[in-house]
């Protein structure tokens, strides 16, 4: 019996050595409990990293992934104390600009007072409760109470201008609104103010304006007293002992299939829809993501470069803090990729988050710099299209194994992610393979599923659809099929192993003289030239052809190039047809606040230009 416990623990120990040594992710599997001397085992040092699954070749773009991981049926509420319960002193949230830290202990202390100050104003389960403003800890706090109370949280972006604000929370119905004092040129009060100008000759909590008839209570982020609005940090102290007790009683009654997060998505294109997710849609997702990045009990550390108000922050982030125990930082409440540097240098960061466009400029100021970061060896790229020019130079700079995300804000976000170990033609060229409990199928115009490498629009069905839009049964039905199944408007292709690429958008794709042309394939070629720091393209009004192929180049600092030479290094090497006509050099694209190019404002204004209207 002694020389069994003693086999047991030694070979635990040098399996452990080999985890703890290895460069690529491995997996602690039941066809290995043998080798150990045991049929089951819990153990501090091993981490649960997702297998690449061992897939049949396919013949039709349809992919399902099983996985040993089941779902987790839990609210976000109890989702964070049983994490706050394993890991109460360790750091969860850093905000760099102010230094404020907050253990996972003191963190939940802060969620159940708001939590009770919000029941105290008289808030109560499905209320919409508005959050406007940049990456702060009031943010993070926001979401977890209105978890925690039962309120339904409404993301808003920080951007939106007065009109936008106001028909979203139209929209949805919204009772209350946390909003920032200002963020860069916006002063949040002023705005809230020409929609309900009576707000300075109102008392807190009941907010009388004819177009927002249900919003009635603001909470400002401030140590300001803005007149007919509530301080946050007063908000926080308005509920005693009784009222957080409440808090902790409500969570019995919440179920995970209830409505948690209503994100606004396609504003770029008309009026903005309001993507309704469950709790079980957004734990789930964060779960499943955290799997396969291979964060555990490790103490995870990220940089989130990107916006909370998305569900790339929102979820892939600070979710991730909540199922898996990660430490989340944000180098500064909007962005700046010299404050991420900062961040890496001195947080000890073992993840990075963000888009395309943000690891481009994050590299441009390393290039001056002589530095390493050590700890920093993965990271999720996403949002946009990543050509493999970018990624192969981001994990050259940062010294990460980036994993490329694909997904929408109607699907929690993500749908599909590449493995760490992926081979590189996996790994730069593709959005990665779905995610477990997740089925992705490509399809063709009259919804039948397409040969595998063949161009269709990608389709997704499981635990990770949102429930609806709020207010708007026809887009819903228009969006998620009878049987379920998202329409993204994104057109891929779907190899034999069931690893996705995204060849861009349906309403991006270019038909000139019939040749269907898709930018990101124009786009991954030019990345390729030596000059080019990015690259655009577009479609542009042709009156022969019906389009013509258009392109915004940003080239690396200090370089020259004409739009001559772009067109010879085309020539040979990608259709002739797909060689822009138009080219322009620009210091900078017309982006979202999540870093996202904005296509439309592009063609419009290149259009006007180019006298093609």
């Amino acid at each position: 019996m002694g020389s069994r416990c003693f086999n047991f623990h030694k070979n635990v120990s040098n399996f452990a050595k080999t985890l703890n040594h290895a460069r690529t992710p491995h997996v602690v599997h039941k066809k290995l409990l043998p080798t150990l001397g045991c049929r089951a085992f819990s153990i501090s040092s091993f981490k649960y990293i997702e297998r690449r699954p061992d897939s049949p070749r396919l013949t039709e773009s349809y992919y399902h992934v099983t996985s040993e991981s089941h779902l987790q049926g839990i609210t976000v509420g109890n989702l964070l104390q049983e994490t706050v319960e394993k890991f109460p002193d360790r750091e969860c949230l850093v905000f760099c600009d102010g230094n404020h830290r907050r253990t996972f202990a003191q963190f939940m202390d802060d969620v159940d007072n708001l939590a009770a100050g919000l029941l105290q104003l008289g808030l109560k389960k499905g209320d919409r409760v508005g959050i406007w403003g940049p990456n702060t800890l009031e943010w993070v706090t926001t979401q977890f109470a209105t978890a925690r109370m039962g309120a339904i949280l409404v993301n808003v972006n920080p951007a939106y201008q007065t009109h936008e604000m106001e028909y979203a929370l139209r929209l949805v119905g919204c009772k209350a609104l946390v909003a920032s004092a200002s963020y860069k040129t916006q002063n949040y009060y002023d705005m809230i103010r020409e929609v309900a100008p009576d707000i300075e000759h109102t008392q807190p909590g009941h907010l009388s304006c004819k177009t927002l008839p249900d919003l009635k209570t603001i909470i400002m982020i401030s140590d300001e007293h803005f007149h007919g609005t509530y301080k946050f940090q007063d908000v926080m102290s308005a509920g005693g002992p009784r009222e957080v007790a409440k808090v902790h009683n409500l969570q019995k009654q919440f179920q995970f299939d209830d409505a948690i997060n209503i994100q606004f998505t396609s504003g770029t294109t008309g009026h903005p829809k309001g993507a309704t997710l469950s709790h079980h849609n957004i734990v789930n997702n964060a779960y499943l993501i955290g799997n396969r990045l291979g964060y555990d009990d490790g103490e995870d550390r990220i940089c989130c470069q990107v916006p909370l108000y998305h569900c790339f922050g929102m979820v892939a982030g600070v979710m991730c803090m909540a199922t898996h125990g990660a430490t989340n930082i944000f180098p500064i409440t909007g962005y700046d990729p010299e404050a991420t540097v900062k961040c890496l240098q001195n947080e000890n960061c073992t993840a990075i988050y963000g888009t395309p466009t943000m690891f481009i400029d994050v590299c441009s100021k390393l290039d001056s710099m002589d530095v390493t970061f050590p700890t920093l060896k993965k990271g999720i790229m996403a949002g946009s299209p990543c050509p493999s020019e970018v990624i192969n130079r981001t994990d050259q700079l940062l010294g990460t194994t980036m994993q490329i995300a694909y997904g929408s804000t109607e699907t929690s976000p993500v749908t599909s992610l590449s493995f760490r170990d992926d081979p590189p033609e996996k790994r730069l060229a593709t959005v990665g393979s779905t995610l477990p409990h997740t089925e992705n199928k490509l399809v063709d115009p009259e919804g039948k599923i397409v040969p595998v490498n063949e161009p269709g629009e990608i389709m997704s069905r499981g635990y990770c659809v949102m429930l609806k839009y709020w207010g708007n049964e026809e887009q819903t039905a228009a969006s998620i099929d009878e049987s379920g199944w998202y329409r993204t408007g994104d057109i891929g292709q779907m190899d034999e192993d069931g690893y996705i690429k995204v060849i861009g958008r349906i309403k991006d794709m270019i038909i000139r003289g019939g040749e269907n042309v898709y930018p990101t394939e124009v786009e991954d070629f030019i990345h390729t030239h030596p000059k080019v720091d990015d690259v655009q393209v577009i479609g542009l009004p042709d009156k022969r052809l019906g389009e013509e192929i258009g392109a915004w180049i940003k080239l690396k600092q200090g370089e020259f190039a004409t739009e001559q030479e772009i067109r010879d290094f085309c020539k040979g090497n990608i259709s002739h047809f797909k060689i822009p006509k138009y080219i322009k050099f620009v210091e900078e694209y017309p982006i979202t606040v999540t870093r996202k190019v904005q296509k439309f404002v592009m063609r419009k204004e290149y259009a006007k230009e180019l006298g093609l209207e």
